[in-house]
C-alpha cells in the first residue's frame, strides 16, 4: 500500500512538472534558383543533412526541444514550405530531420533569386510554427537578389515581428557577396553571416552555421 501510494505521489508530482519549452523554432531555406545545378543542390542537401547529425547540433536541437521546418525558394512567388513544422525532442527525431532532408526533391531549377520574397515567405511560415522563445531564419543563397522586393525592405517587417535572419553565403564569383548579405539580409539581435568559399565548402560552413544559432540554448539550458 505504502509503495502505491509512493508511486502516485511520484506520478502526480511529474504532472505538475511543466514540460520544457522550445527555445528556438528554426526555419532552413535553401536556395534552388537557376545558377544551383543539380550536383550543387545534391551538395546542399547532403550537407544540411550531415549537419542536423552532427552530435553538437543533436544535442543542442533536443535539450532545446526545437522545431525546425525547411523552406525551398528561387523566383518571385515561387517559395514553399517543403518540411512542415518539426519538433527534434529525440536524436531519433534529428535523424528523421536528417534523412527527409536527404530525399527531399527539389521543387524548382530554372528561376531567378528573389531573396526579399523568401523572407517574406519565411515570415508567413512562423504563423504555423509553434511557440518558442525564438524566431530564427537560416537562409542560403549563391547570388544577389535580381527578382521581386529587395531585401533591404524587408528587414524592418522582420524586425517588428522579432525573427533573426542569418545567412549562409555561397561565394562563386567575384562579387562580394558576404556584404551584400551583411548589409540587406541579415537582421535581429546578434544576426550573422557565413560564407562558404564555393558548394566543396558548403557542408563545413553549415555546420558551423548551425552550432553558432543554437549556441544561446546550449549554454543557457545548463547540464
Amino acid at each position: 500500500m505504502i509503495a502505491r501510494l509512493a508511486l502516485s505521489l511520484m506520478m502526480t508530482c511529474a504532472s505538475l512538472v511543466p514540460a520544457r519549452a522550445c527555445d528556438v523554432a528554426l526555419l532552413l531555406a535553401v536556395d534552388v534558383s537557376g545558377s544551383i545545378n543539380p550536383l550543387e543542390y545534391k551538395i546542399q542537401m547532403e550537407g544540411l543533412a550531415a549537419g542536423l547529425r552532427d552530435g553538437v547540433v543533436v544535442e543542442a536541437l533536443v535539450r532545446g526541444q526545437s522545431a525546425v521546418a525547411v523552406m525551398q525558394w528561387t523566383g518571385e512567388g515561387r517559395q514553399d514550405l517543403v518540411l512542415p513544422w518539426t519538433h527534434v525532442r529525440s536524436p531519433a527525431d534529428a535523424e528523421t530531420l536528417a534523412q527527409a532532408v536527404e530525399a527531399m526533391p527539389r521543387l524548382w531549377d530554372q528561376y531567378s533569386t528573389a531573396v526579399g520574397e523568401a523572407m517574406l515567405r519565411a515570415l508567413d511560415a512562423f504563423e504555423s510554427a509553434p511557440t518558442c522563445l525564438r524566431k530564427v531564419v537560416d537562409i542560403s543563397g549563391d547570388g544577389l537578389s535580381n527578382e521581386g522586393v529587395e531585401p533591404a525592405m524587408v528587414r524592418s517587417t522582420m524586425a517588428r515581428a522579432d525573427v533573426t535572419v542569418n545567412a549562409l553565403v555561397i561565394e562563386t564569383n567575384k562579387i562580394d557577396l558576404t556584404a551584400y548579405f551583411h548589409e540587406n539580409v541579415i537582421t535581429g539581435a546578434g544576426a550573422f553571416v557565413v560564407t562558404a568559399n564555393g558548394f566543396l565548402d558548403y557542408a563545413v560552413r553549415i555546420r558551423q552555421k548551425l552550432i553558432r544559432e543554437l549556441a544561446r540554448q546550449m549554454s543557457s539550458l545548463g547540464p
